[in-house]
């Protein structure tokens, strides 16, 4: 059956980047009727859908207006329409949709949440703020524009999701053991690497030669570690970059657990919500959790380690933490929580710590814009862009719209890839 989804799943990268702009002129232009002048094409049907699709009350979307919540349902009932303009404010600036889609007969098929993600309880599901809905469409846009670039058949020959399968009744200490293998990462490699955004690149870049394309992007609800979207060739990881490099490798990792599944995921920093889960989803939650910090921090190597430590591990001081966590590049926190869970330390102290350290290692803003998008980016998808349009199998144009950016910063880009500047 065919459906409208591809349509406006890879219109609705670009009305999320700067070429925004260009797409609300192009429309104002070629407007064929009066500014003021209601739409009376328009589907209400798919209004109030394109509203709840990203989770706004009709409060919201009034206030966005700068209108009364009368307006809005008016609009959605079919009593009243909306004029152009106000159907391009709606369509580009609150919905990000492209403005076609408003007059299409009925609602696109598109995949719900609650269908796509059970790793997250219905209640959590429902407070996903319109920014992380976003980032969950432009995930999909990405998917789309991976099997173009790739000609639907994903580029590595080692593809992880398809040569691993994760039991969960089976030993986390041997499973992870074999996730590392298959990486190639060894501890003392690991050891070597000086910086958490060392570690994460190092961690990404192998995840990624085997197959997985690895996102970011920095979310407004800060709670949201990342998600993973399962595909039989282009499976996606999407990391909150508002986290700490420590906690998005952490991310990383249970994500890959989820994609060894073959399911989607999406997980929040304070992992309380798994006890809310349904028996089957919340056994998986927590043996994610566990295969991600068995490969991080393998237990025998913990034990060795931490064999001679005398007295309260509550009494010691932050220095203690951070340098067995500085020996594996996680944070002190991911250590603190192997003690909570051998019963060494009281889930008050835990608590207390993760907290106090959490607030010490907000993330700072600023930075490069070339760099950071380049972070942002699937290093192996990139350079397949940038490849393609080094050849002209891509125009300038067709390569920035596959990476959701302006053709005018495809050469500042470029370089700061060819540098290495991502992570």
């Amino acid at each position: 059956m065919v459906t409208y989804y591809e349509i406006y799943c890879r219109a609705g990268l670009r009305v999320m980047n700067p070429l925004t702009g260009i797409l609300r002129r192009k429309a104002r232009v070629s407007c064929p009727m009066p500014k003021n002048e209601q739409v009376t094409a328009v589907q209400p049907a798919v209004l109030k859908w394109a509203r709840e699709s990203l989770g706004l009350t009709i409060v919201d979307v009034a206030q966005k207006l700068k209108k009364s919540p009368d307006i809005i349902q008016s609009w959605e009932t079919g009593r009243s329409f909306p004029s152009y303009s106000q159907l391009e404010k709606l369509a580009y600036d609150i919905y990000k949709r492209p403005i076609a889609l408003f007059f299409f007969p009925k609602p696109p098929e598109e995949r719900t949440h609650r269908s796509e993600f059970r790793t997250l309880p219905d209640e959590e599901l429902e407070n996903l703020s319109s920014d992380t809905h976003l980032h969950i469409r432009k995930a999909h846009a990405y998917q789309l524009s991976l099997m173009e670039a790739f000609d639907e058949r994903n580029p590595s020959d080692d593809k992880i999701w398809k040569r691993l399968e994760l039991t969960p009744g089976k030993s986390i200490q041997r499973q992870a053991q074999m996730i590392r293998e298959f990486l190639g990462i060894t501890l003392e490699e690991q050891s070597s690497w000086s910086k958490p955004e060392i570690a994460l690149k190092k961690w990404r870049e192998k995840i990624e030669a085997k197959g997985v394309f690895i996102f970011k992007e920095s979310f407004k609800q800060k709670e949201i570690s990342g998600f993973c979207l399962s595909h039989n060739e282009f499976p996606v990881i999407y990391l909150n970059n508002s986290t700490t490099s420590t906690r998005q490798i952490f991310s990383l990792l249970h994500e890959l657990a989820h994609l060894l599944f073959q399911v989607n995921g999406i997980t929040k920093e304070d992992d309380d919500y798994i006890k809310n889960l349904p028996a089957k989803e919340k056994k998986l939650e927590q043996f994610c959790n566990a295969i991600a910090a068995e490969i991080l921090i393998p237990e025998s190597d913990f034990l060795k380690r931490c064999a001679n430590i005398e007295g309260s591990l509550e009494s010691l001081p932050d220095s203690f933490y951070s340098e067995i966590a500085q020996a594996y590049s996680v944070s002190r926190e991911v250590i603190l929580r192997k003690f909570f869970e051998y019963g060494k330390v009281t889930p008050k102290f835990y608590k207390q710590k993760s907290s106090e350290w959490s607030a010490q290692m907000k993330k700072r803003g600023g930075g490069n814009w070339y760099s950071t998008h380049a972070s942002y980016l699937s290093s192996t998808f990139t350079r397949e862009v940038f490849r393609k349009y080094e050849r002209r199998v891509y125009s300038d144009t067709k390569a920035a719209e596959l990476l959701g950016i302006h053709p005018k910063n495809l050469e500042g880009l470029e370089a700061k890839l060819l540098t290495g500047a991502s992570n």
